[in-house]
């Protein structure tokens, strides 16, 4: 069993930037896949971006398309902690922040992850 609880949501101005960071524990951080998915009001939730270790300190990462070149994901191993840099931030990337862990490598689906955090809410001001 792995529980997640994340932190660092806020308010934000458009341009500005927050760190979203996950802390886990339970079983072995680094056997699961690591990821961060968002959920605006009256829409479903998406993939924003995932981690897969392949080293003590070197891992695959995946983005989606609406964050590619603004968000960076990241993580410590040690403190088994996994982190979402967000930056340039824009009005339509408010959300609920969720982080999640799983099995499949770098998946990209709800689906793919057994485990949940509670969420932390993002929103940016225009």
């Amino acid at each position: 069993q792995v529980q997640l609880v994340e932190s660092g949501g806020g308010l934000v101005q458009a341009g500005g930037s927050l760190r979203l960071s996950c802390a886990a524990s339970g079983r072995t951080f680094s056997t699961y896949s690591m990821a961060w998915f968002r959920q605006a009001p009256g829409k479903a939730r998406e993939f924003v971006a995932a981690l897969r270790w392949r080293g003590s300190s070197t891992y695959y990462a995946d983005y989606a398309d609406s964050v590619k070149g603004r968000f960076t994901i990241s993580g410590n191993n040690v403190k088994n902690t996994v982190y979402l840099q967000m930056n340039s931030l824009k009005p339509e990337d408010t959300a609920v922040y969720y982080c999640a862990a799983g099995l499949i490598v770098l998946g990209v689906k709800e689906s793919d992850y057994d485990y949940w955090g509670q969420g932390t809410q993002v929103t940016v001001s225009s």
